[in-house]
């Protein structure tokens, strides 16, 4: 049985890193974990912890600070390193929280940090084709060293329950951490076109943009906002709304992904109002079963969920058109598929290295 060690300071539960293990595990891999005290420590911690010599390494997302050791010991036990980053640390900074532009030195210093990382993985893993176009040309990575692997859902808790469409009002439901790619405020401002009482507008999570929002939807009484509530109570939440909301931001991240909470609201069997991006497959993106809208365009939003809010006798046939769509493309069978992939390109290198 082959071994992968999964090495940092990762959380095993969350979403993307859960998939990926139970589908290691499925594929007949065995996982080792490899958790330091401090990142920092890495290198040093593991010269007396001692873990067993794997197949290859495995850096989970936002790790990007447990590469500089797994990269060493990877190179001194002559086994692959895999690499799934999720975001760029880059990315997120520069683009996303726009601390500075992409021209002065510590954005030009972050970049260089962050391609050296990229650049010595053995295999790069992107959520999209063009997420892997983006770490392609920014850092300046070898085409043939990244692979896809969709981010999907949670198949054992994310299950299709269909909605009651006689339970009124209708109600539309955002969930997230309230940030500037999700597009809370597009949402806010698509509500207060229409403060028809018969659609209930949720918002439900934390995260910075929240207080300002809730201040300028305190006289509107069609929007609520809910706190956060833990993942395993997530499913359950989804099946009490008629309708869901994918992002709806303009940043650049923003049209290179698709989030978690899509895949989740497919798999529920929900219909799904989300904007429109290249990230998605040609088949997804033009298919008029999910509600497609431009980014940042709350006219737009206001507009498709009216016209789905207007028909509830046909929200169930939506749900499970969409829970179909989902299956035809990022179920975990397909995800599964992918990371096959890069599988059999890690034990070819693998192979190669021994036999060197």
């Amino acid at each position: 049985m082959p071994t992968i060690l999964w090495w940092g300071r990762s959380d095993p539960r969350y979403s993307r890193n859960q998939i990926v293990l139970d589908l290691l595990t499925e594929l007949g891999w065995k996982i080792d974990f490899y958790h330091p005290f401090s990142s920092h420590l890495g290198k040093l911690q593991a010269f007396f912890q001692r873990p067993g010599i794997p197949q290859a390494i495995w850096v989970p997302c936002f790790r990007q600070r447990d590469m500089h050791s797994a990269l060493y010991w990877a190179r001194k036990w002559n086994c692959p390193l895999v690499f799934d980053p999720l975001i760029s640390a880059y990315q997120k900074e520069v683009f996303e929280k726009r601390k500075w532009p992409a021209t002065e030195k510590p954005a030009v210093r972050l970049r260089g940090w962050e391609a050296d990382l990229f650049r010595r993985a053995d295999v790069v893993i992107a959520d999209t084709p063009v997420h892997a176009s983006f770490f392609c040309e920014t850092f300046r990575l070898d085409p043939q060293n990244l692979c896809v692997v969709h981010v999907g859902a949670d198949e054992r808790m994310f299950v299709p329950v269909d909605v009651d469409p006689a339970v009124s009002p209708v109600e539309v439901l955002f969930y997230g951490s309230f940030l500037a790619l999700q597009g809370p405020d597009v949402i806010i401002e698509a509500a207060r076109c229409i403060p028809d009482k018969s659609i209930q507008w949720v918002l439900l999570g934390s995260g910075d943009m929240k207080p300002d929002l809730e201040l300028k939807s305190n006289n509107f009484s069609n929007i609520r906002f809910e706190p956060w509530i833990s993942y395993r109570d997530l499913p359950q939440r989804l099946a009490q709304a008629h309708i869901l909301l994918g992002i709806f931001g303009t940043t650049p991240k923003a049209g290179m992904v698709i989030p978690n909470k899509v895949f989740q609201s497919m798999a529920a069997g929900r219909p799904l109002i989300t904007r429109f991006s290249e990230a998605y497959p040609q088949q997804v993106s033009e298919s008029k079963v999910i509600g497609w809208v431009p980014p940042g365009d709350a006219s737009a939003l206001a507009d498709r969920v009216m016209k789905m809010a207007a028909q509830p006798g046909e929200l169930v046939n939506i749900g499970r058109q969409t829970r179909a769509l989902y299956e035809q493309h990022f179920s975990l069978n397909h995800i599964r598929q992918e990371l096959q992939h890069v599988l059999e390109r890690v034990l070819a290198l693998h192979r190669k290295r021994r036999n060197a």
